[in-house]
């Protein structure tokens, strides 16, 4: 006779959780591209980061590097770093995220003659982005390159055009991952574009251009509304979402200013922007560029004072032939004469999704703020949009209304503020350039709780993933846990 024996409703569900919790934990955390998770910033999973550490206390572990400002990623348990060499090596390094154990290295010949470039930003800039297969990260004279995750092997190669920047600032643009492709996207002052390249092949899915943009560095971003998902990519006067799928424009707020070095966050359906650009809304690219570029300051630009990837612009913009740019000229030649925006000071809260032009529609608060960042980009944390600039000078402000929590207030770092500030577990982790991080408390107020000095330069945001907090300065990395008795 067949006997069935009845389990209890009860086994089925303590059963559940253990395979649940042993698939999380075998899973881990990933911090896969720049600022992590939609380039948030945010931790969601970490709720016990360390909180005082420095070059000597709660080291995790730590590796000599070359030069480079890329921030570390974490991926599949496999902590990825990036330098270059004195003699022009480019160098992808895997290492084990809890041991620091090196995994991988890979090195690729980056060329005899690097592009100009100016401090702090290195050559060995761009983040990498990766999952538990593939490590993608650009160089300027490469492209792009894919790595197998697991043993460094290169994949594939995708050349890119050459970025050029009128100000010589350098390239320093970082990849992300959607779906199955790579998203990219370069704005420099010559041929700006964004792209979508297939993960396996490296093939274009699509190319869009983007010619009314100047150079900048924001990574696009990810908002989705009513079931539809954006890329959102900010730049020179607009944000812009655009079709994943065709690469088409979708939407675009024209509220931005000229120079965009900063990346939004994602809450919701909103997206938030910090942007300070140099001088106020009628400073076009002409005054900024007479400031850089014209070298002998006779108050106009010749063609031999700008490289020769940008002769032909100059030509376009030189109308009566006699050899200079003056005045108008400036900007006929550089500066789209449909986007003729100039600089101040914002920080934006807008609502993702729609069509065409959505300025009237979807922008929701609209700040002009002393305390916008020009280069750390904004933290949506906890209801609150937290920003940071020169100085050790934060603000922050509700998410839903803009409203004032606090401004101007000291986080007693002096200095220079280039790295992104991360979250997690409650606490805000604001890297200064000095080498000092302030760790915050998530507050209404400005609530101090340890200032922890590495001991060098600090230019890339830094990573969470499993309590471990991983910082890149300019020539180490370290890896900081919580003590543990």
């Amino acid at each position: 006779m067949l006997r069935i024996r009845v389990v209890p409703a009860w086994f089925f569900t303590l059963t559940s959780i253990i395979l649940l919790s042993l698939n999380s934990t075998a899973r881990g955390e990933d911090w896969g591209q720049f600022r992590g998770p939609n380039a948030s910033g945010v931790s969601t999973e970490s709720d016990n980061p360390p909180v005082e550490f420095s070059a000597t206390d709660n080291v995790r572990w730590s590796v000599e590097l070359g030069k480079g400002v890329a921030c570390p990623i974490v991926a599949s348990g496999r902590c990825v770093t990036t330098m270059l060499t004195k003699d022009n090596k480019f160098i992808v390094m895997a290492l084990d995220a809890k041991n620091g154990k090196r995994l991988w290295r890979r090195e690729f010949d980056a060329g005899s003659k690097l592009p100009e470039i100016t401090p702090p930003n290195q050559h060995a800039s761009s983040t990498p982005a990766a999952n538990s297969e593939r490590v993608f990260v650009h160089f300027s004279t490469l492209g792009m390159l894919a790595l197998n995750a697991k043993t460094g092997e290169l994949l594939w190669q995708h050349k890119l055009p050459a970025p050029f920047y009128l100000m010589g600032w350098g390239a320093a643009n970082s990849p992300i991952l959607y779906q199955d492709m790579v998203i990219f996207n370069l704005d420099d002052d010559l041929a700006p574009y964004l792209v979508a390249l297939d993960q396996k092949s490296g093939d274009v899915r699509w190319h869009s251009e983007r010619p009314e943009m100047l150079g900048g560095y924001a990574v696009p971003v990810l908002c989705t509304v009513n079931g539809r998902t954006d890329i959102v990519v900010a730049g020179s006067g607009k944000l812009i979402g655009y079709d994943p799928g065709t690469g088409q424009e979708r939407w675009s707020c024209n509220s931005l200013l000229r120079t965009i070095m900063t990346t939004p966050v994602v809450s919701g359906d909103r997206i938030f922007i910090t942007v300070q650009s140099y001088g106020d809304t009628d400073r076009v690219l002409k005054y900024a560029l007479l400031q850089w570029r014209d070298t002998n300051q006779d108050g106009k630009l010749a063609k031999s004072e700008l490289e020769e990837a940008f002769h032909q612009k100059f030509e376009k913009g030189d109308l009566n032939k006699d050899g200079f740019l003056v005045d108008n000229e400036i900007d006929l030649a550089f500066q789209s004469p449909t986007n003729m925006t100039g600089g101040g000071n914002i920080i934006q809260s807008v609502r993702g999704g729609g069509e065409g032009n959505v300025t009237k529609t979807h922008l929701v608060w609209n700040l002009s703020h002393r305390a916008a960042s020009n280069i750390a980009s904004p933290l949506a944390y906890d209801g609150r949009l937290f920003v940071v600039k020169k100085g050790g000078i934060s603000a922050a402000f509700d998410l839903k209304t803009g409203k004032v929590v606090w401004e101007k207030k000291r986080i007693r770092n002096y200095g220079n503020y280039f790295a992104s500030p991360v979250a997690a577990g409650g606490y805000i982790y604001v890297p200064g350039e000095n080498g000092s991080i302030v760790v915050l408390r998530s507050a209404n107020e400005v609530d101090i709780v340890a200032k922890n000095d590495i001991g060098d330069s600090i230019v890339a945001s830094p990573a969470i993933a499993n309590n471990l907090l991983y910082v890149r300065t300019v020539n180490k990395l370290f890896c900081f846990g919580a003590a543990t008795d």
